[in-house]
């Protein structure tokens, strides 16, 4: 990892920590996998921000794929916000001659381009722009309103999706095991992807 890193582990406290494999990080992104190596699993102050293991990669592709079929085999999934974002590089984009930051959105069913390496990303995205990024007044919003953090596998998730008429409000919010999050969302985005614009959605079931 670049001398630069530091920046990123001066301004980001670690908290919480899933135990990760002994087993070397397989990502080649010459700033992300080292990262990932050191970091991989970890919860970053109070659950704003948390990196991924390196041996979930894989599991987070399937799941991106899943609900973003149009990534498929473009994504390298690196980190997860305290509302179940997943942030990854993508592979057909690139910023400064690398692949670009992509942020997938399983409240919304959106993917946005983040103008960022991976390096540049933490380095100086989550540092300068906090709370574009990572929607830190909404979370204090949440814990003064009786929420809790969420720990390393949990998130706070909208019950009701914005995609689906939910409001974007803290009575809106829960907190939920992340993965199941994303397991409710891939089956929800896939229900409405490419309806018309204001179509009524009714009698909507997901299996857990």
């Amino acid at each position: 990892m670049s001398r630069a890193s530091s920046a990123f582990e001066a301004a980001f406290t670690p908290d919480a920590a899933i135990p990760g494999s002994v087993t070397a990080c397989e990502i080649s992104e010459p700033y992300l996998g080292p990262l990932l190596a050191k970091w991989g699993g970890t919860s970053f102050d109070g659950g704003i921000y948390r990196l991924i293991r390196p041996e979930d990669v894989r599991d987070w592709v399937c799941i991106a794929e899943g609900a973003f079929p149009s990534f498929r085999d473009r994504l390298v999934p690196f980190g997860v916000d305290w509302l179940g974002r997943l942030f990854a590089l993508d592979l057909g984009r690139t910023v400064a001659g690398s692949p670009a930051v992509t942020l997938l959105e399983p409240g919304t069913a959106e993917a946005l381009e983040i103008p960022c390496t991976a390096e540049s990303f933490h380095e100086s995205e989550l540092i300068e722009y906090r709370e574009e990024a990572l929607a830190a007044s909404f979370l204090e919003a949440w814990l003064r309103g009786g929420g809790a953090n969420p720990g390393p596998t949990e998130c706070v998730a909208y019950r009701q999706p914005l995609f689906l008429g939910g409001s974007d409000t803290v009575e809106n919010l829960e907190l939920a095991d992340l993965h199941v999050y994303w397991g409710i969302a891939e089956q929800l985005i896939r229900k409405v992807r490419g309806l018309p614009l204001g179509t009524v959605i009714e009698n909507v079931s997901v299996r857990k």
